[in-house]
């Protein structure tokens, strides 16, 4: 059997320290995860279960580590957001992943941004329609290379930031993740059936803002290096 055009190559991500890439299935990111962030969107952590949302595999952009990569502003916004992340990349699936075994299903972790049209997810949200337009555009999930497990542990504490032209925007710790990455795993498993290749964007901090074109952003996670980009 032949396709009717060559299919489009599949999203992957480079693997610190190795040759090999990590093939990408589906893009889950994790919305309000850490509490100050939660009431700077005008929501009460304490109220809310985790929700997600996604953004579509070939939306990823490969960010090299020691290289500042060109990210480009996207059409149809004057209100172009940034959210810093760490990534997790899955290795293992199932479904009702119980929490005490769902770090097992963990390949490695990277850093990665939520890039955001904010205006157009503001009006989605005010007319009660999907957050596409917002979430999903063109590149809009920037992402370091895989740090495997084995090289760097489970991540779940250390600093987590982004500056723009230097001036830091975003800090926090890992450790003020409302939802662990375990218990995410978990919850996300309930709803769909988790995969290897699966990808979870878990969650930014307080401080989200605006970029134009022509700033910098660099963005950190601790023991996961950081990445650099510039909006043109």
């Amino acid at each position: 059997m032949s396709f009717v055009f060559d299919p489009v190559a599949r999203p992957a991500l480079p693997v610190v320290g190795s040759d090999k890439l990590f093939p990408v299935r589906r893009v889950y990111c994790v919305g309000r995860n850490y509490a100050a962030h939660a009431r700077e969107m005008g929501h009460d952590p304490n109220r809310e279960p985790p929700f997600f949302f996604q953004k579509p595999a070939d939306a990823l952009q490969v960010i090299p580590t020691g290289q500042t990569v060109d990210h480009p502003y996207p059409p149809k916004t004057s209100n172009y957001h940034f959210e810093i992340e760490m990534v997790v990349a899955l290795s293992k699936g199932g479904k009702d992943i119980p929490v005490e075994k769902a770090l097992d299903c963990v390949f490695g972790y990277g850093i990665g941004l939520d890039m955001t049209r904010r205006d157009l997810q503001d009006e989605a949200k005010q007319l009660k329609r999907p957050w596409e337009p917002g979430k999903a555009s063109d590149l809009s999930g920037p992402c370091s290379p895989i740090y495997p497990v084995a090289q760097v542990g489970h991540r779940e504490k250390g600093a987590i930031s982004l500056s723009v032209d230097g001036v830091v925007k975003q800090t926090s710790d890992l450790s003020a993740m409302i939802w662990s990455v375990a218990e995410q795993i978990s919850y996300l498993s309930s709803y769909f059936e988790v995969f290897p290749g699966d990808v979870i964007f878990s969650g930014t901090p307080e401080g989200v803002g605006a970029v134009v074109r022509g700033q910098t952003m660099v963005g950190a996670v601790e023991g996961l290096g950081e990445i650099k980009l510039k909006v043109v």
